[in-house]
């Protein structure tokens, strides 16, 4: 029998689309903390893998296009240690789960650039957000308890 110290954290990283922040922190937590982390994400929405999360994550060494934009729903597990929402409106809205919850929100990098920047001025945002998911997950499990 597997004991308690050898058992992985089950954590749920939950955003509004399962686009762009809750996937950054799936990447972030398989790459640092695979040994103690078993990682999901998951929207209340599905709306892809945003284009420009897949690039600043490659950037950082790691590479996320093999996960899967899900909803709440397609999770191959119901139950988690932990639900992190990521943002507002996965807060507030988030269906109970057994467990723990919390909110640790990030800005939007979506919500934040505009329409007329170049490519570069647009990854700005999105990486400053992957270093501050990236400071969190460094945290995780024992910052959550």
């Amino acid at each position: 029998m597997e004991s308690n110290k050898l058992k992985k954290t089950t954590i749920l990283f939950l955003c509004t689309g399962n686009s762009c922040r809750s996937q950054m922190a799936e990447g972030w937590a398989r790459h640092l903390k695979n040994n103690e982390i078993m990682a999901y994400s998951a929207g209340i929405e599905k709306h892809g893998i945003n284009p420009f999360a897949l690039k600043v994550m490659a950037e950082a060494g790691i590479d996320i296009s093999n996960q899967e934009s899900t909803t709440i729903d397609e999770l191959p597990v119901s139950e988690f240690d932990w639900v992190v929402t990521l943002c507002g409106h996965a807060s507030e809205t988030c269906p109970y789960f057994p467990g723990k919850r919390v909110h640790q929100g990030f800005d939007d990098p979506p919500k934040l650039v505009k329409e007329e920047w170049s490519e570069e001025e647009k990854l700005a945002p999105y990486r400053k957000v992957r270093d501050e998911i990236q400071e969190f997950i460094e945290s995780l499990p024992h910052s959550l308890k």
